[in-house]
């Protein structure tokens, strides 16, 4: 078996260099390459740049059958196909909302006759019954779903879609899974196994600490002064960089500004049609402007290595999204900032994006009423059409239906009644205190971005924490640290370990997250985050280990 082993390490090491010019594997890489040699389902949570690309490239290539590589945006599934083709593995080809019919089937034609290794898809591709077929037909050997996080409502960027690949899965006779993801606290994890159906999988953890990243916030109570401290300090800072904020409106409030004080800017969001998108991504990627001003449509897949700062207008809605939007910057390793500019009055927008788009009962039981009047199986387009409602308020619950097996899904991607449904009314209720109970985690954990945004500690410290690491401040690379006021901790009581899992009375199993002074931040499974009194939880046996 070590001979083995020592025979594959040398094969792998072979490719990484002959194929990628690799002198050296970075950490975590060739663990995860080697696990899915063994296939083994794996899942790899490493910070943005550590090249979690690689580990499915440098698999692929010593695997027989095409691998299926689900990534969410068109343009990370252009950026991937472009650089496969630099690195002749093997061929690789998108099929997408941009690909024509005719050209849509050459692809498919040239994957089953084994002139493609990979083919990119997005998940929403599912829901037409022929790339199912298509793919069944190629029978592939390696399925890997990229941003990973995305199958998780505890996670930030939540797609409905990627709750469907457990099916799709399973119809390809469940070929290794590697799910790849930058961002995943402990809950994100575990729930990222059970929702692609991951059997015995292999968890690989790569340290989330960026030393070169230097982490600061500055409060403001108005607007206008924060406005202006922006744009002095972008003036000031090494470019290129990229500023993020809340809305469409203030993104190009903001990069006008900039323009007006000779910054080259551009700004970035949804609102803008596809060839301004397009435009303003190449140009920045191609440092034809200095600074990008985006909402948080801007960055998924970003592959930038010069960016020497991420600016935060707005504080972000969880610290998930923080940490993956700041870790664009200084991915080449140099320095890079990552500052917060921060208003109390900003988390109101927060809380109430939050407080939006709650799905109620009534639509929960207009889609379960929809599939089951329906005389043949419906198709999510049908669904959406039937109920009037939009595609993401279709997923969730259809989500929620299916999990209480009022409803069931076919390999086409098609809905169908459930063979033996639970009583509607009891399903119902359960929606809505899973869905209650969703929107009480979101706002807890808006409540741990307000904490990063005036926590009196090492701000470091507090990031990694929240991702299950621990380290010893002072880390040399915060504000506070610099500043002298982080809180002395040898003499601090912890009568819980971190990462370890407790039981509340109310809010049931939670783990350990972190300490602030005299409380225990915990992480509860249905509530959310929750912060405690040690002394309140011990003494009156409100908060116990779990064994």
């Amino acid at each position: 078996m070590a001979n083995q082993r020592r025979h594959r390490s040398k094969q792998i090491e072979r490719v990484a260099h002959d194929y990628f010019g690799y002198d050296d594997l970075r950490p975590g890489q060739e663990a995860a390459i080697q696990s899915v040699l063994n296939r083994q389902d794996t899942l790899v949570v490493m910070p943005t740049g550590s090249g979690k690309s690689a580990i499915y490239q440098i698999a692929a290539v010593q695997l027989p059958g095409p691998t299926v590589v689900i990534s969410p945006l068109i343009a990370l599934q252009k950026d991937q196909v472009d650089a496969i083709a630099r690195q002749d593995l093997g061929g690789a080809a998108q099929v997408n909302s941009t690909i024509r019919a005719g050209d849509r089937q050459t692809v498919f034609d040239q994957l089953q006759a084994g002139n493609l290794e990979f083919i990119f898809l997005a998940p929403e591709q599912f829901q037409k019954p022929e790339t199912l077929e298509q793919l069944q037909a190629a029978r592939p050997s390696l399925f890997v779903v990229d941003e990973a996080h995305c199958v998780s409502e505890w996670g930030h960027d939540f797609r409905p879609d990627y709750r469907r690949l457990s099916t799709t899965i399973e119809s390809l006779e469940h070929p290794t899974i590697l799910a790849l993801t930058a961002t995943a606290s402990p809950t994100v994890q575990q729930d990222i196994l059970e929702q692609l159906g991951m059997h015995a999988p292999h968890v690989i953890v790569q340290g989330f600490d960026r030393p070169n990243l230097w982490l600061s916030v500055e409060r403001f109570e108005d607007d206008d002064e924060k406005r202006e401290a922006l744009i002095q300090k972008v003036i000031k800072a090494d470019k290129p960089g990229i500023i993020y904020a809340a809305t469409r409106k203030r993104a190009e409030t903001v990069a006008a500004a900039l323009c007006d004080r000779a910054v080259s800017a551009i700004p970035y969001h949804a609102g803008l049609n596809r060839c301004d998108r397009d435009a303003a991504h190449t140009a920045f990627m191609a440092d034809d402007v200095e600074v990008i001003v985006a909402t948080t449509a801007f960055g998924m897949g970003v592959d930038k290595p010069n960016v020497r700062f991420v600016f935060h207008y707005d504080i972000s809605d969880s610290i998930d999204a923080y940490y993956q939007e700041i870790g664009r910057a200084g991915r080449d390793g140099h320095p890079a900032s990552a500052h917060l500019f921060y208003n109390p009055q900003d988390l109101n927008l927060r809380r109430f994006f939050v407080g939006s788009g709650q799905l109620d009962q009534d639509q929960v039981a207009q889609v379960a009423v929809t599939i089951h009047n329906a005389e043949t199986p419906l198709s999510l387009k049908a669904v959406q059409q039937q109920t009037d409602l939009s595609q993401t308020r279709v997923l969730t619950a259809l989500n929620h239906l299916e999990a209480a097996g009022v409803i069931e899904t076919l390999p086409t991607g098609e809905f169908m009644a459930g063979a033996d449904p639970p009583d509607l009314n009891e399903v119902l209720e359960d929606a809505a205190q899973a869905e209650r109970n969703h929107q009480q985690f979101e706002r807890s954990r808006l409540e741990m971005m307000r904490g990063y945004a005036e926590v009196r500690d090492c701000r470091r410290e507090y990031l990694l924490n929240y991702f299950g690491e621990k380290i010893s401040p002072p880390c040399g690379a915060c504000d506070n640290c610099q500043a002298g006021i982080i809180t002395e901790k040898d003499d601090r009581f912890e009568p819980y370990a971190l990462n370890s899992r407790v039981k509340h009375k109310n809010w049931g199993e939670g783990i350990v997250m972190r300490y602030e002074e005299d409380k225990v931040v915990v992480l509860f499974d249905t509530v959310g985050y929750k912060t405690l009194e040690v002394g309140m939880a011990l003494l009156g046996g409100i908060l116990r280990s779990v064994e």
